[in-house]
């Protein structure tokens, strides 16, 4: 069965568009690095798809990046095993050759469209990117709302939570999972990404698919608003000091210190959160074959005093309550945006020349495979 997973390299975030696109793939890792160019509605996202689902059926493990400007969209693909990547490269992920010739080259999405014809739609394709900035804006506004109200939560439940039970949570895993393993002289690789996406459509995860070849999987369970910084990076560390590379996605509502899943391939191991923003139950990741996973369940309630719990679940609610209204506003934002976005799109859909575009696609594949 060839291995497909998805997820976000970048995302929409209280601290607006946030982006992990430099660890898509280094210079030094990759055999060839594809950054494509072009405006909104050129093709870039089917080319990107119809290369990917060739490569799949060519039997290569193919990693698709969404866009959380749209889910529904790519915003890159890597052939894992040939260590190729295609990545949309334009505004607000602006993505340039580094080493050109050697490992980067360029398509320019620009040399398919009529200049003529976008030239006369010029005053109406600023004004709709004008008013789709103005609902980002809207969107990222809403969205710190939001976040205020997750850190009040959060700080509640460092109130309540026997932090010493975490920490010795963390240290009996480490010790179960880690322990055959010496501190190693080179330190582990970390690659950042989202599994969870803020979009126009709501919040998306992907984080099921990230999970086909994972053997030895943990639950933690987190109550909402929980900041579980320290447990995720307890574990990260003990990973990456014994010299495993390390995949940790992170949480769009915190994308610079909150880890939500960590996965350790070489392990075989991973550490998903969930709670009512991004829930999984194990039966849904049983795989094809109806192979077992050694699953553990773990949560975080049952460290936290029930009676705090109890006195502050007035205020937990009415903060649960602030959050949701504030995420269902910056998703509305989004949503308008992403209809302004969509707009512009048609102007550029009815100027391009796609038979150029589909031959593009066959040339691409054979020269990754």
């Amino acid at each position: 069965m060839t291995v497909t997973r998805h997820y976000f390299p970048g995302n929409n975030t209280p601290e607006g568009f946030f982006s992990y696109y430099r660890y898509i793939m280094g210079q030094r890792e990759a055999s060839k690095i594809i950054c494509i160019k072009g405006g909104p509605g050129t093709g870039k996202s089917t080319f990107l798809k119809r290369v990917g689902a060739l490569l799949a059926e060519a039997g290569e493990p193919v990693d698709f990046l969404h866009c959380s400007a749209d889910e529904n969209s790519l915003d890159g693909i890597i052939a894992v095993d040939k260590r190729a990547a295609i990545i949309d490269g334009t505004s607000p992920h602006v993505i340039d050759p580094i080493t050109p010739g050697a490992v980067d080259s360029i398509i320019n999405f620009g040399d398919f469209w009529n200049d003529r014809k976008i030239a006369g739609c010029k005053e109406d394709i600023i004004a709709g990117n004008e008013e789709c900035s103005r609902w980002y804006k809207i969107a990222y506004n809403y969205l710190s709302a939001a976040k205020c109200a997750c850190d009040s939560m959060s700080g509640i439940h460092s109130e309540g939570i026997e932090v010493s039970e975490i920490y010795k949570l963390a240290a009996d895993i480490i010790a179960r999972e880690y322990k055959r393993y010496d501190i190693s002289l080179k330190a582990g690789q970390i690659r950042k990404f989202f599994a969870t996406g803020i979009t126009p459509s709501g919040t998306v995860s992907y984080v099921k698919t990230l999970l086909t070849d994972i053997h030895r999987i943990y639950f933690v369970n987190i109550p909402e608003g929980f900041g579980s910084c320290s447990f995720m990076d307890i574990l990260l560390e003990g990973a990456v000091y014994r010299g495993f590379d390390a995949e940790a996605y992170y949480c769009p509502m915190d994308p610079a210190r909150k880890i939500e899943h960590l996965v350790i391939p070489e392990l075989s191991l991973a550490f998903i959160t969930t709670n009512q923003w991004h829930d999984l139950e194990p039966w849904e990741i049983t795989s094809e074959e109806n192979e077992m996973r050694e699953i553990t369940m773990i949560d975080i309630s049952d460290f936290e005093s029930a009676y705090f719990l109890e006195k502050q679940s007035g205020l937990l609610g009415k903060l649960s309550g602030h959050y949701r209204t504030m995420m269902e506003e910056g998703i509305g934002a989004l949503a308008q945006a992403k209809r302004n976005h969509d707009l512009v799109e048609e102007m550029y859909v009815r100027n391009m020349n796609f038979e150029k575009i589909d031959r593009l696609v066959e040339k691409t594949v054979e020269d990754i495979v």
